[in-house]
């Protein structure tokens, strides 16, 4: 399988590339210190296209695909993951499940608005009580008869994108009811931002990706209408666990442009920075470790172009976004810790963007699956689990 980029998709490579360094790259540092979501960078990257690249153009996408969303992702995560962390959950969490499960009518009514970066879509699973089981779900959602209404009571948490003053829904999944061997039923319902009921909490305080909106929800008797059903009833579980198979290929190509960015700052550093009279590049111990950094990041490229490969061709591809996922995160990691020590001291100062990037690893280990859950996935896909 060649992974070498087409003519049209090697373009959006140096697009997204040109305006992450332009961009980006002289402006983040600010709104991460003070916490602030950055709105007039996720216009920027509305107006180029950037939140409509895997949907189609009936709808306002650019008729791409998730090959050319994780070539987005990893060129801005090469720079920052906030902002690479606020498209993938837009794109991925907040708009395919609408372009995969929902009607046409939820299609029109949702997906250019979407595909535009002029509103933003969240994707409601994870409770407080829940973690990795994320089939735990205790939100609930009755049919009221009388107004055809959905009454939606419940809390989540963790959730991207959800609390901006451009969010414009969440989906939610929540127990609709019982099947025959008494386990709970799960469906997904569209939330629009502002309905009654519907409450918002303060940002969290992150460790890292601190230029992102992450909230927790909750649901006081919270009406929509019984059209806001996504899907099928009771599919709304399984729904999800579609979306987060495709997701990961996402979250992999995030956290592969984070560890290619660990590499391109000490690269830079290591040819700038003079100890005992030479660059600290001349010694060896800092070659080998920026080699060996390159050969991780190299590695996970091919891993996350390989599921998109899959994914875009049709073909079974859980196994391989799983150990795209596991196998990128740990390496983020690895690379983060290891140009913070290449930087040394300078390393540990925020002013510095391998401070960030150090920051922002150890979620991508966690996020969308953890590590534990992705090797759970690839032993059952192995035929290990029964």
């Amino acid at each position: 399988m060649d992974h070498r980029l087409s003519p049209e998709l090697e373009e959006l490579r140096r697009t997204v590339a040109e305006f992450a360094h332009d961009v980006v790259a002289p402006k983040i540092g600010d709104f991460y210190e003070r916490h602030e979501f950055p709105y007039e960078i996720v216009r920027e990257m509305g107006r180029m296209g950037l939140f409509g690249l895997p949907f189609p153009e009936e709808y306002g996408g650019m008729g791409g695909d998730y090959l050319a969303l994780g070539i987005a992702l990893e060129e801005l995560a090469r720079v920052d993951s906030s902002v690479a962390i606020t498209l993938e959950a837009g794109v991925s969490l907040g708009a395919m499940p609408i372009h995969l499960f929902g009607t046409q009518e939820q299609k029109q009514q949702w997906l250019p608005r979407l595909c535009s970066g002029e509103i933003l879509g969240a994707f409601g699973l994870t409770e407080p009580d829940g973690g990795s089981d994320a089939g735990a779900t205790r939100t609930t959602a009755r049919l009221d008869p009388e107004t055809d209404e959905w009454v939606i009571n419940g809390s989540k948490c963790f959730i991207t994108n959800s609390g901006t003053d451009i969010t414009g829904l969440v989906t939610v999944t929540a127990v609709t009811g019982r099947k025959p061997d008494g386990r709970p039923q799960i469906s997904a319902i569209i939330v629009p931002s502002g309905t009654p009921g519907f409450t918002v909490a303060a940002p969290y305080s992150k460790v890292g990706w601190n230029a992102s909106d992450t909230r927790e929800l909750s649901f006081a008797d919270v009406r929509v209408p019984a059209a806001n059903l996504l899907g099928e009833e009771g599919r709304g579980y399984a729904q999800f666990l579609r979306i987060l198979d495709e997701g990961r290929i996402a979250i992999a190509a995030l956290a592969t442009g984070l560890a290619q960015g660990c590499v391109d700052e000490s690269v830079k550093y290591a040819k700038e920075r003079h100890a005992f009279g030479r660059p600290i590049g001349a010694n060896q111990a800092i070659q080998f470790k920026i080699a060996d950094m390159e050969m991780k990041a190299h590695t996970a490229r091919l891993a996350w172009r390989d599921a998109a490969s899959r994914l875009v061709a049709g073909e079974p591809f859980k196994k391989e976004a799983a150990l795209a996922k596991l196998y990128s995160s740990t390496i983020a990691v690895d690379n983060a810790r290891d140009a913070t020590q290449i930087h040394g001291g300078y390393g540990f100062m925020n002013e510095y963007p391998v401070a960030r990037m150090w920051r922002d690893s150890k979620i991508l280990e966690i996020g969308e699956g953890t590590s534990e859950v992705q090797r759970m996935l690839i032993a059952r896909e192995l035929g290990l689990v029964g």
